[in-house]
Formats: structure tokens, sequence, C-alpha cells
């Protein structure tokens, strides 16, 4: 659908890069939290994780919450349909699957926020770089028993920061799923847009994932979902792992 000739793709390429300017995402929450999305990207997002199936989801980049909440209802939807599959029972407070969402600074009103949500239980908060060993060896320890991991990238957007999350967090990806980067889109936008930003077109999520995909073998870009929705901020940015 997302042909780059088409009238369609061009209308709703005009819209993205107005609607970024405007800060268009900023308009949005989920189940109390501001979530920071295009509503388009939600809805793909719940797309691949009712797929996929992941019993855990590591995200990194927490901002208000908004996307951890939506991880954590989507999980809650997964494990209740499985319980009403298998006439089995489900514990609110021992859920059996979670979310592990990493920022190097978790505010103190979004962290007390996220810890009186009624999904609480669903998810756990680590404060601290994404790329710190210490951290990543905490998530690796938090999901080793995880039997289906889908990660999702969102924190700090300059190449080498997105390359090395990418380097870490792929290994974690289970087999099917998907390591999705957002905010590729930054290298499509004028340079003016990130002047007040440490990255920009160059210097991006997306010319991260081009380094990483030239390196491995192991992923492969999905266009279905951006060729669907047309209006995404993660173009070129939903990779899944074929090996």
């Amino acid at each position: 659908m997302n042909s780059e000739s088409s009238d369609l793709f061009k209308l709703a390429r005009q819209f993205l890069l107005k609607s970024v300017d405007e800060k268009y995402s900023y308009n949005f929450s989920w189940l109390s939290r501001p979530i920071i999305q295009y509503p388009q990207d939600i809805v793909c997002l719940q797309e691949v994780i009712w797929r996929v199936k992941p019993d855990c989801i590591i995200e990194t980049g927490i901002a208000h919450g908004g996307s951890v909440i939506f991880n954590a209802s989507m999980l809650a939807l997964l494990e209740y349909c499985d319980a009403e599959k298998n006439n089995s029972l489900i514990d609110p407070k021992k859920p059996k699957n979670k979310v592990i969402a990493i920022d190097i600074d978790i505010r103190k009103h979004n962290k007390e926020a996220l810890k009186n949500h009624p999904l609480k239980n669903r998810f756990h908060l680590l404060q601290g770089s994404s790329v710190d060993s210490k951290i990543f060896n905490k998530v690796k320890i938090l999901s080793q028993n995880a039997k289906n991991i889908l990660v999702i990238l969102d924190s700090n957007h300059e190449h080498n920061h997105v390359l090395k999350e990418l380097e870490l967090y792929s290994n974690l990806v289970t087999k099917s799923s998907y390591c999705i980067v957002l905010d590729t889109i930054i290298d499509e936008l004028p340079e003016s847009m990130s002047k007040d930003r440490p990255w920009g077109p160059g210097n991006s999520p997306k010319s991260a994932v081009v380094e990483f995909l030239n390196n491995t073998n192991n992923f492969e870009v999905d266009n279905s979902y951006e060729n669907k929705s047309l209006i995404t901020v993660a173009p070129h940015g939903f990779l899944k792992r074929i090996k």
C-alpha cells in the first residue's frame, strides 16, 4: 500500500512531518498514562504482540509510563485469553508474564503513578542506562525464565547508543519475535527538527539499524506493518528474528 509514488503515501508522509513538528503524539494516553506514540503505531504494536504472544516484553525508555502500561495491559490480555482457553485461573498478584522497562531517569511523579497503577504487578522498573552492563545483567536475570521475548527500543536516539542496544538486546529476542526500533523516522526529518537534540539525520535509530543489519543475518526488516499503517515513527524499524 505504501508505494512511495502513491498519492496516499505522499499525503501520509506530509501529515507525519507536520504532526511531528506539532507534537501530535503528545495528545494520547493509555489507561491514564501519557504514551507519546502515534495511534497507528499503537495498533501495529498490539498486532505484533498478539501475533508473537511474548511472555516478556523488554522496553528501553519509560518517560511518563504509557508504553509500560500498554505493554502490561497486552500481556494481561494474553494471559487472560490463555486462561480462558485452558480453563485455568489467574492470580493478578503473581502474573506469569511481565514487562521489564528501563530508563536512565525515572522521574519521581512518574514512578509513583506507575507504582500505584492497577497493573503494577505486571512490570519491573529499572533505573539506569540501558547499555550499562549492570543494567543489562539485571534484565537477563529477570528474563531468564521467559520462553518468548519481544524487545522495544525507545530511549536515547543517537546512533551509537541505539547500535549498542541492538547489539545487546537482540541476543534476548527469541526466534520469530521482534526487536522494534522506534523513531527511525528521525533520519527522514529535516535536520532543523533535531536542532535541540544530540541526534538527527545520519545519527539516528535508523542509521543504527542499517549498521546492525549489515553485521547480522539473524534479523530482517518486516515492512508489513508500516505498509498498511503508512503513518509510523518506525519506518524499517520492525526487525523480525529469523535465525
